[in-house]
């Protein structure tokens, strides 16, 4: 397994870490446990997770997914052999649907981040987090899907400040060891970065945004950021919810699958993003590559991505999407990408 450095603090992560979203829903402790125990043998020791997980969000549910670590360390006592990434909650407010079940609507002030902290070390079964991640802005802005800017400044909420203030109480404590990012835009990335030189407080290591074939808009804007201001790239969605294994191609809904369990997700529901996907499924046949491993090699050779994160809900994916980290692609399979990627930029918000 490949590491790379994350940010300027020395910590080395895989080049493939372990996405966690399905354990407490699609899958039980018993195959979590299972995925980690593999992926763990394999060199993949950073594992992501988040206080809201699994998904889709349900009160049922709530912090299943830090559990099922927590009740693996337990029985493993591998603590000390895993990067451990989690997250807290962004705004969501009592009103909206989905989310008003975590203290009662969440946001990300000083007592509710301390309050996000102390559930998440209490459901991990462990005392420190290696990577704490802000799970998607305060304000309003553009993040999971969104498009078209609209400027609405009085929804701004709890400032940038007062959450980096926090943050940097934990890390002061010991509680966490390094702060990260999630769902950004260039400018907020530029207010952590800023407000920590002014104040003289922890800065982020890490951005955690979506990255794949069907939607590469990290390139405009969060890649040169990050590259000169040394953010690592967590890179999620690398299989835009396991579209591009090619499973839905042809209308198939393979049983137990996220999208023909769950109609909420639609972010790669469209004629264009089918139409790019059997374009870059064609590639793959041709040069006798899977698809699922072809998207996955092309996040891991991009520059700016310090790790690539798989979720798998099958030990045979699980294994599939580790094994991408060794493909690597030519120059020929990547310009060829480029051109489908000419022909349907972006098709996926």
């Amino acid at each position: 397994m490949q590491y790379r450095p994350l940010g300027t603090t020395g910590l080395q992560v895989p080049v493939i870490g372990l996405g966690t979203m399905t354990w407490g829903e699609q899958n039980n402790l018993q195959q979590a446990c299972e995925q980690m125990d593999y992926a763990l043998k394999r060199g993949v020791n950073l594992f992501d997770v988040a206080e809201m997980y699994p998904v889709p969000p349900r009160p049922e549910t709530v912090g299943e997914t830090e559990r099922c670590i927590g009740e693996w360390f337990a029985q493993s006592g591998k603590r000390a052999e895993v990067t451990l990434a989690t997250k807290v909650t962004g705004r969501a407010e009592q009103k909206q649907s989905g989310l008003s079940h975590i203290r009662g609507g969440t946001r990300l002030s000083r007592g509710h981040i301390r309050r996000a902290i102390e559930g998440s070390l209490e459901r991990l079964q462990t005392d420190y987090i290696d990577l704490y991640q802000v799970h998607w802005p305060e304000r309003a802005t553009n993040y999971f899907g969104a498009r078209g800017y609209r400027h609405q400044p009085e929804s701004d909420g709890i400032s940038i400040e007062e959450t980096l203030v926090a943050l940097s109480e934990l890390v002061d404590e010991g509680l966490v060891k390094h702060i990260g990012i999630s769902n950004e835009t260039p400018w907020g990335a530029m207010q952590y970065l800023n407000l920590a030189k002014q104040h003289n407080l922890p800065t982020v290591i890490s951005v955690q945004n979506v990255y794949n074939l069907l939607n590469r808009q990290y390139e405009t804007g969060m890649a040169e950021l990050c590259v000169r201001e040394n953010i690592g790239l967590l890179a999620y969605s690398p299989m835009a919810f396991g579209v591009l294994s090619g499973k839905y191609l042809n209308n198939q809904k393979p049983s137990g699958a996220r999208l023909t369990l769950f109609d909420r997700f639609t972010r790669y529901d469209s004629p264009q993003t089918l139409a790019a996907t059997e374009a870059y499924a064609d590639i793959a046949n041709r040069q006798g590559l899977s698809l699922a491993q072809m998207s996955l090699a092309f996040v891991c050779q991009q520059n700016f991505v310090a790790s690539c994160l798989i979720g798998a809900t099958t030990m045979e994916q699980l294994k599939e999407n580790i094994d991408a980290a060794e493909v690597v692609l030519s120059d020929e399979v990547m310009a060829e990408i480029e051109d489908v990627h000419n022909a349907y930029p972006d098709p996926a918000p």
